[in-house]
C-alpha cells in the first residue's frame, strides 16, 4: 500500500460544502419550528467539520465526542433529564477537551499545524509506516 501524501493543514473539498450547505438548510428549516432542535442539528455537523477539516482529529477522539453527544441528546429527549443548552454546554466541554489532547499529539497535522508542531514533517518521516488508522 502506498503511503499517504505529506498534506498537512486545513482541507475542504466539494463534498465538504454540500454536507455543510444541506446541513445548514436541514438545521434551519427544523430551526424554524423547533428552535433547539434545529442548533441541535447544526452543532454536529459543525463539530465534525471542524474536527476533520480544521483539527484533522484522530478518528477515536471524534467517535469518542460522538458516543458523548448521542447520549448526552438521548437525554435530553428521551428522558427529559436536562435542556439543550446543558447537552449543547457539557458537548462543548468535551469538544475543548479533545482537541487540546489532539493539538498536543506529535502527529498533530491541522490547520496551524506549523506554528502549533513544527516537528511534524520529522515525526511524519518516522511514522509514516506506523498505524495510519489513527490520522483522520
Amino acid at each position: 500500500m502506498p503511503s499517504p501524501a505529506f498534506n498537512p493543514g486545513f482541507r475542504i473539498s466539494m463534498l465538504d460544502v454540500v454536507v455543510l450547505f444541506l446541513g445548514a438548510s436541514f438545521a434551519a428549516n427544523i430551526g424554524a419550528a423547533r428552535p433547539w432542535f434545529g442548533v441541535a442539528i447544526a452543532f454536529p455537523i459543525a463539530h465534525f467539520f471542524v474536527f476533520c477539516n480544521v483539527v484533522r482529529m484522530a478518528r477515536p477522539l471524534e467517535l469518542t465526542w460522538a458516543a458523548a453527544f448521542v447520549v448526552l441528546a438521548a437525554i435530553t429527549v428521551v428522558l427529559e433529564a436536562w435542556s439543550w443548552p446543558v447537552t449543547l454546554g457539557l458537548s462543548l466541554i468535551l469538544s475543548i477537551a479533545l482537541v487540546t489532547v489532539e493539538l498536543r499529539k506529535p502527529s498533530y497535522h491541522g490547520a496551524f499545524w506549523r506554528q502549533i508542531n513544527p516537528g511534524l514533517p520529522e515525526w511524519w518521516e518516522a511514522n509514516i509506516a506506523a498505524n495510519r488508522s489513527e490520522i483522520c
